[in-house]
């Protein structure tokens, strides 16, 4: 009798890998090299349109090296803000309490400036409390697993009403000599400028050049894919919200240099601003891609409609419209116009 045998069939298997916490490869994108410079051309062909339209309505007026300095000053306060919440955006986050963390860091290092702790007391006091309050909010939102949203607009609201508890709803002059920061030049440029170049050429290194780069890439695009990676997800999320805060003490300086007062109404609407500029710069507001570069030049944009606007003396209500009108034109321009170039995760 003859015995049938059944042959099994054979099962392949592919070793795998395991997860090594360190260095995880970034999320896989597609080629998009002519994309991230046609959307940087954008950007740039947009801003170049500005400046043509300012040369020819206002002439020297507008091209003047004084009118050019002013932007430039302008840009350097909310690009330094503008740095972090790129950050912030490309993890998956948001951070809403940025004009306000400024408001506090300004009326507190002012304060101590009345307690005879110099210009070293001043800066430290600002860098503190930018940086405690984003530790607070990555804290909350990384470990507390709150949403982000929430978090930073109880931040806001409650950073802004201290500001206002702490210098009485008053204005405090600084006459130290921390003026010299906005008042003192290098070949005719503020020093304001060079530390906004300095901060915008540490996060351009970080963000491309790091891990810490690749590692907020894969913790926007996909927490947990990054969790299983290796990455310690509510670390890195508290991570970026204290690099948000650490820039909004820096800035908080540059701006109580170049206004000499410390006051709860500063930063009024800069979270609104720099949020637009990282947007149209082509970060992702789900999160996992976005560039320091774009986001830059989206500050300059906003920055150079903003000097058009006070040279052709608009009132203000009309400056905001006008702001709100361009956003929504160069974010439909990019969204229909550009579509194929935004890079999407797979």
């Amino acid at each position: 009798m003859t015995e049938r045998i059944r042959s099994t069939p054979t099962v392949r298997t592919e070793a795998k890998t395991p997860a090594v916490d360190g260095d995880p490869p970034p999320p896989r994108r597609r080629k998009t090299g002519r994309g991230e410079l046609r959307k940087h051309l954008t950007l740039i062909v947009a801003l170049i349109a500005l400046l043509l339209v300012g040369a020819l309505t206002k002439g020297e007026d507008f091209l003047s090296t004084g009118n050019m300095i002013t932007i430039l000053t302008l840009a350097s306060v909310i690009g330094v803000v503008t740095v972090g919440m790129t950050f912030v955006i490309i993890g998956g986050g948001i951070d809403l309490s940025v004009g306000a963390i400024i408001a506090l860091a300004s009326v507190w290092c002012t304060t101590t400036a009345t307690q005879s702790y110099g210009v070293a007391g001043m800066v430290l006091c600002a860098l503190l409390v930018g940086l405690g309050c984003g530790v607070l909010n990555g804290a909350l939102i990384a470990y507390g697993r709150l949403v982000p949203f929430i978090v930073t607009l109880a931040m806001m609201v409650a950073a802004r009403g201290l500001a206002e508890q702490i210098s009485g709803r008053q204005s405090q002059l600084v006459t130290t000599d921390l003026l010299a920061l906005a008042q003192n030049r290098v070949l005719g440029i503020p020093l304001l400028v060079y530390l906004f170049v300095v901060v915008v050429a540490i996060g351009w290194i970080v963000l491309e050049r790091t891990t810490f780069g690749r590692r907020s890439a894969a913790v926007g695009g996909n927490p947990e894919a990054a969790r299983l990676a290796g990455i310690d997800v509510r670390r890195h999320t508290l991570l970026l919200y204290a690099a948000s805060g650490l820039c909004c003490g820096i800035a908080a300086v540059m701006l109580t240099a170049q206004t000499t007062t410390g006051t709860s109404t500063n930063g009024q609407l800069y979270e609104l601003d720099a949020i637009a500029a990282v947007v149209i710069g082509g970060t992702l507001l789900s999160g996992g891609f976005g560039t320091i570069t774009g986001s830059i030049l989206g500050v300059l944009v906003f920055t150079v409609i903003e000097d058009l606007f006070i040279l052709n003396n608009l009132e203000q209500p009309i400056q905001a419209i006008g702001k709100g009108a361009i956003i929504v034109a160069v974010l439909l321009f990019q969204r229909f116009g550009r579509a194929r170039a935004v890079p999407t995760l797979t």
